[in-house]
C-alpha cells in the first residue's frame, strides 16, 4: 500500500500513522477521536496512571458498552424514534381532546 493510504490520527497526545482504504478514512478518524475522548476521560479521573493502563481501561469500557448495547436494544431508541412516539402521543391527545365520542369512553 502506498503512503497515500496512510492516515495520521492523534490519540492521547501521540500521533499514529495508520494505513487504511480510502473509503474507511472517515470511520478511522471518528474511531480515533472517540478513543481519544474515552482515554482522556479516564486520565482526567486520576484513578488510572500510565498510557498503557489507560488504553486497556478504555478498551474494556468501550467493549463493555458495545456488548451491553446488544443486550438492550429497547434502550437504543434513536432520536427519530422518540420523535415519532412523541408525535403519535400528541395525535392521540388531540383526538381525545377534540372528539366528544372518544372522551365519553
Amino acid at each position: 500500500m502506498s503512503s497515500s493510504n496512510s492516515v495520521t490520527v492523534q490519540i492521547l497526545d501521540k500521533e499514529y500513522s495508520i494505513i487504511c482504504p480510502q473509503e474507511e478514512r472517515s470511520n478511522l478518524i471518528s474511531a480515533a477521536r472517540y478513543l481519544d475522548g474515552k482515554m482522556r476521560e479516564i486520565r482526567s479521573s486520576g484513578k488510572v496512571i500510565g498510557a498503557d493502563r489507560i488504553a486497556v481501561m478504555a478498551a474494556l469500557n468501550i467493549t463493555h458498552d458495545l456488548l451491553h448495547k446488544e443486550d438492550r436494544p429497547a434502550l437504543q431508541a434513536s432520536g427519530s424514534t422518540r420523535e415519532q412516539v412523541r408525535d403519535l402521543l400528541e395525535r392521540v391527545d388531540l383526538v381525545l381532546a377534540t372528539d366528544p365520542d372518544v372522551s365519553k369512553g
